[in-house]
């Protein structure tokens, strides 16, 4: 479920209401989702995330909900169920690496790193928009202006701009010279 949420790049409503058949090939290879405000898209799922997924199918438990996640009563998961079972993996991990307890894990945190990744893999926002289902380009900006990484990438392929300290001398202005010339009292040639 972590996996799938990462992959995608998901939405926590798009997660907990995945069904077999938005699964249109029986492989797994990709993922018909439904996102908010209707917006469609199909992704392509790694192999990883196709194996994990076989596997969670494999002994996922008979019951009536066509959800693919569900909760100990064998009801589909909730957005609460999801976020109290990433909680659990968060203690989990940071037995193996303590510093992840000073970070707060949440369940956006998993899409936002997946748009940091894709980002960083494509150089393209566009293609993380499409990835992540946004109306518009706007939406996936609120992720560039989060990374001060990614702006420290752009300021060292750029460098610093050559400039030299000096004083600023204006070209020769014909019309600023007779102006000048004027209000110093002299005669002006035309």
């Amino acid at each position: 479920m972590l996996h799938l949420a990462y992959a995608g790049g998901l939405r926590v409503s798009e997660l907990v209401t995945l069904q077999l058949r938005d699964f249109p090939d029986r492989s797994l290879s990709t993922v018909h989702i439904m996102g908010k405000g209707r917006r469609e898209r199909v992704l392509p799922l790694w192999k990883e995330t196709q194996f994990v997924l076989r596997a969670w199918l494999a002994i996922r438990p008979d019951a009536q909900a066509a959800e693919i996640f569900l909760n100990a009563n064998g009801q589909p998961m909730t957005r609460d169920g999801f976020a109290f079972r990433l909680a659990e993996h968060v203690k989990t991990a940071a037995t193996k690496q303590p510093s992840i307890l000073g970070k707060r894990v949440t369940p956006h945190v998993l899409r936002h790193s997946c748009a940091m990744h894709t980002l960083a893999a494509t150089g393209d926002i566009r293609k993380v928009a499409l990835w992540l289902g946004h109306a518009s380009i706007q939406s996936t900006e609120t992720y560039l202006r989060a990374d001060p990484e990614e702006k420290l990438q752009i300021l060292a392929a750029h460098g610093a701009p050559a400039i030299r300290p000096g004083r600023f001398k204006p070209q020769s202005d014909d019309l600023l010279s007779m102006l000048q010339e004027i209000r110093a009292g002299g005669h002006v040639k035309i």
